[in-house]
């Protein structure tokens, strides 16, 4: 355990203007709150708090965080308030305490509500000041460190999957590689532990076999670099057992197939040495294609700078080569941490500069719930990197799969709302184009645009699909609002009642509802019938509901109510509604189906992949979320639409007729649409019971000789 005296000597040792009197206090405070508590290791609990401190040394942060990690689990795990907090040590080091701090006595449904809630008021209090994340981090580093003394391993995979997906990708973000390695190492190795020995047990043999000539590599590029008049730095960096099973994972190949498992650093004076530097070693070495990296000219969004290649260098060997300046290397060392200016006591870099932190702030307004923006944030955060640019020049760093909608919500929410179309590199192409690094992307916006709901099939990043799902969100409560308005206004005619947003003041409670707006919605939705409304409304009066009780909106909403004996082949649509199905797609039970509703016809029920749809994207309101009542006790006949191709011989459709008969298919129409010689091409209406009967049918007529070839038609 560090003793007190120590603690304050390394933070003294790069900041000699540390607040001594505060790291004193923090160290004293924090030791009294956690008394004789214990981990699960068994040691006092005193030591997690502490090594959490001396975690932060090691990036040398300042006096407030270095506290901040001495008192983080104090609210959380003690008696302490923080109000308590504040009254000793001050407004800012309590709001970061409060930042760091766990929602553990939020009471959510599940623990991924509690897990999601947590990550969002982390995101929050980041936002305000990195150091939040910080002291997380390193929080996490030491839990991961220790994870072997808890005896449940659903809990010990648990934390290690929650720490590659959110905690490493954060570190990375910042830019801090060498915390962001070792958090995913660990956890490499409770998630997958004999392939993580397996590849500790290759990099011994390496090092035992070819630790001289990576010695000689060094000495020779050393020497390569002198001779062009060039003084630097070489060091070797070896690639962690996560990395190099990652690399072997996405690229599928072995190990003795990667080449950069050693990769030499060459650290020079200034940005011109560098690419001297690259001249240089170029010039005396053959480079290898495709191995080249600038990120000098275009750092990485977390500040990274760098250059990158690959040459056949030393002694043959394939091997990699960074080169870069001493304060780069800190940068790339230890990320924002190597921006902290302690004369000042304040960070030169605040996190509201990070725009990956403001595309997680967009995510978190747009996101209907902490599941929903935690779930968004993966996408966010989990994918490499393509650059693009704006016409005036601008870097907007995207996903790899990234389309120019999602460069349009990258630029901007209310760009990528109003989008219509996109020029990449002065030419128009379609919004669902893949962008590639360097590509000039200008978006071409209307006024009259609102998002398709199309969009969120090939919008891969967070941010888009947040801003795409609020506005359907919207868009559908209106719609719904709307038509259960009507409902209701036509049922207090037909009783002969006045309408008035008033008449449901009194019943807002019963269903759980804000307004008269959501009680609207609930019955526009199906989830809510006009009868219980009224019932509820005027419960005096003979009008009975189909169901005894008032339930809850809340309780129903996500799914509409399926009755058991209904005739409604539709869930998701009002009792009574007109329906009828699309003769270009012609839905079957099984299908995955869309309602379009039409003004005086009502709702049109289209297979999900209908080429018609493509007509209604400029009308996201008129879309309903529809399927098939399985529950449903009658099941009416559907017609099935074929395209076949028969021989055009003697008893050809006869022969189909009789196969389509023996599988209780009934025919109503038949169309020949082309004959020749040989063949005719022929339309042909079943009616079916479901996908699957229609899919036995065709399955037989397949295995017919006379027929040449069956298909389901479209349009």
């Amino acid at each position: 355990m560090i003793r007190q005296f120590e603690l304050v000597e390394r933070v003294k040792s790069y900041d000699p203007n540390a607040d001594e009197d505060l790291l004193n206090r923090a160290y004293v405070f924090s030791m009294r709150a956690h008394g004789s508590q214990e981990r699960a290791s068994g040691d006092p609990y005193f030591l997690h708090p502490l090594e959490v401190a001396n975690i932060l040394t090691r990036l040398k942060l300042d006096s407030a965080s270095i506290a901040t990690a001495l008192l983080h689990d104090t609210v959380e795990d003690t008696g302490t308030t923080l109000e308590q907090i504040e009254h000793v040590f001050g407004k800012d080091i309590a709001r970061l305490v409060d930042g760091v701090t766990k929602l553990s006595r939020l009471e959510l449904q599940s623990d991924q509500s509690k897990h999601a809630e947590n990550f969002r008021k982390l995101v929050l209090a980041m936002s305000e000041d990195i150091r939040v994340l910080l002291v997380k981090l390193a929080d996490r580093l030491h839990n991961m460190q220790t994870l072997h003394h808890i005896k449940s391993p659903e809990k010990q995979k648990r934390i290690a999957l929650e720490t590659v997906e959110i905690y490493a990708p954060l570190a990375e973000r910042i830019g801090m590689h060498q915390l962001k390695d070792e958090l995913e190492d660990l956890a490499f190795g409770v998630l997958n532990p004999e392939a993580r020995e397996s590849i500790v047990q290759r990099l011994n043999f390496l090092r035992e076999t070819g630790g001289a000539r990576a010695d000689r590599i060094m000495t020779e590029l050393k020497k390569v670099l002198a001779d062009g008049g060039l003084t630097a730095t070489l060091s070797g960096r070896e690639k962690r057992p996560y990395s190099i099973w990652l690399k072997m994972q996405r690229k599928n190949i072995g190990f003795e197939q990667l080449a950069d498992i050693m990769a030499f650093r060459v650290v020079v004076a200034d940005l011109a040495d560098c690419y001297r530097a690259l001249g240089i070693i170029h010039g005396r070495y053959p480079m290898v294609p495709g191995r080249f990296k600038d990120y000098l000219s275009t750092p990485k969004p977390n500040g990274y700078r760098s250059v990158h290649t690959g040459v056949i260098g030393p002694e043959k060997q394939r091997i990699e080569i960074q080169i870069r300046t001493k304060e780069m290397h800190e940068i790339a060392e230890l990320g924002v941490a190597a921006h902290w200016q302690y004369k000042q006591g304040a960070p030169s870099v605040e996190g509201r500069q990070y725009r990956w932190l403001r595309e997680l702030l967009d995510i978190l307004e747009h996101a209907s719930g902490p599941e929903e923006f935690l779930e968004h944030t993966k996408l966010e955060m989990f994918q490499d990197q393509v650059f693009c640019f704006t016409p005036k020049g601008d870097l907007i760093s995207l996903p790899r799969g990234a389309t120019p909608v999602d460069f349009a919500y990258a630029v901007h929410s209310e760009v990528g709302n109003t989008c219509v179309g996109a020029k990449i590199n002065g030419r128009h192409m379609p919004l669902r184009t893949e962008l590639h690094n360097g590509d000039q992307v200008e978006i071409v916006g209307s006024r009259t645009q609102t998002p398709s709901p199309t969009w969120e099939r090939f919008v891969v990043t967070g941010k888009a699909r947040a801003c795409i799902r609020r506005y359907i969100r919207t868009q559908q409560r209106a719609q719904y609002a709307e038509l259960g308005r009507a409902i209701l206004l036509k049922a207090f005619k037909q009783d002969h009642y006045d309408f008035t947003d008033k008449a449901f003041d009194g019943v807002l409670k019963k269903f759980h509802a804000e307004d008269a707006e959501d009680i609207y919605a609930a019955v526009g939705e199906g989830l809510v019938t006009e009868r219980e409304v009224m019932a509820a409304v005027f419960p005096g009066s003979t009008t009975t509901p189909r169901t005894g009780k008032v339930v809850p909106i809340g309780a129903r909403r996500g799914r509409a109510q399926k009755t058991k004996g209904s005739s409604i082949p539709i869930t998701g649509l009002i009792p009574g509604m007109a329906i009828h199905y699309a003769g270009c797609c012609h839905p079957l039970p099984g299908d995955r189906i869309v309602g379009i509703v039409t003004t005086g016809k009502g709702v049109t029920i289209h297979t999900i992949d209908c080429e018609t749809l493509e007509s209604f994207a400029d009308a996201p309101e008129r879309w309903l979320d529809v399927s098939w009542n399985i529950d449903s006790e009658t099941t009416p006949a559907h017609v099935g639409r074929l395209h076949v191709v028969v021989a055009n011989s003697p008893g050809s459709l006869g022969s189909m007729s009789t196969i389509i008969g023996k599988a209780e298919g009934n025919i109503t129409n038949l169309k020949i649409t082309n004959r020749s010689a040989d063949f005719f091409e022929m339309t042909v209406d079943v009616e079916v019971s479901d996908i699957r009967h229609l899919s036995n049918i065709i399955a037989a007529l397949r295995a017919t000789p006379v027929v040449n070839s069956v298909e389901r038609a479209r349009g």
